[in-house]
């Protein structure tokens, strides 16, 4: 399997570090009910404003309903059907648009259901599994094909599953599985008393 560990300017936990978004998913090895309920229960545990966990997740398992998970995957973009059509499990994160406490918009909502599904990305980490992110796919299709209300705003797609090799995705999709990642300097986008003013690593 491909190990693509973050090359970082000053350490960080290994769980962070080894988080990546494959494409290559082993069809093959099923995603488990009790895996899946960590997945879950690690966003559980996001903070949110309010603590009113605005999230609300859709799974799909290709091994235990067939027929649902392909409804859902036809919602996504053809170029996200390409590589998922291996993934076991697809999930959907929505996002309420109002709080429940008191019915008044929410505009933190998107911002916790985030976090939220990075806490799934990392829960899939610490067991072996991968979870891919995706913005590609119809919004409004899977929002009429699965009932959901129309006060969620439906966020993101997440392919979860075991890796498997490069090998299994056309030239250009294994040429990106093999690229190392790549993030910008830290003093680009994180600044330091005054916009612009990039940290350093150096101590004060």
């Amino acid at each position: 399997m491909i190990n693509k560990p973050a090359k970082t300017e000053v350490p960080i936990h290994d769980l962070i570090a080894q988080r990546w978004s494959p494409r290559a998913f082993d069809d093959q090895k099923t995603v488990s009910h009790a895996q899946l309920l960590a997945l879950f229960e690690a966003a559980r545990w996001a903070p949110s404003c309010f603590g009113d966990e605005p999230w609300r997740y859709i799974a799909w398992s290709k091994h235990n309903d067939a027929e649902a998970w392909q409804q859902a995957f036809g919602c996504l973009a053809e170029g996200n059907q390409i590589w998922v059509r291996h993934a076991p499990v697809l999930l959907l994160a929505t996002a309420a648009s109002r709080f429940s406490h008191n019915g008044k918009p929410n505009r933190w909502a998107a911002y916790d259901t985030g976090a939220a599904s990075e806490n799934i990305c990392l829960q899939a980490t610490a067991m072996g599994l991968h979870a891919h992110q995706m913005g590609g796919f119809d919004a409004d299709k899977i929002q009429q094909a699965f009932g959901i209300p129309h006060d969620y705003q439906c966020m993101a797609m997440i392919a979860v599953g075991y890796q498997a090799e490069a090998d299994l995705l056309d030239a250009n999709l294994a040429q990106s599985e093999l690229t190392e990642r790549k993030r910008e300097p830290l003093a680009t986008h994180f600044f330091a008393n005054a916009w612009g003013m990039g940290v350093t690593s150096d101590a004060d």
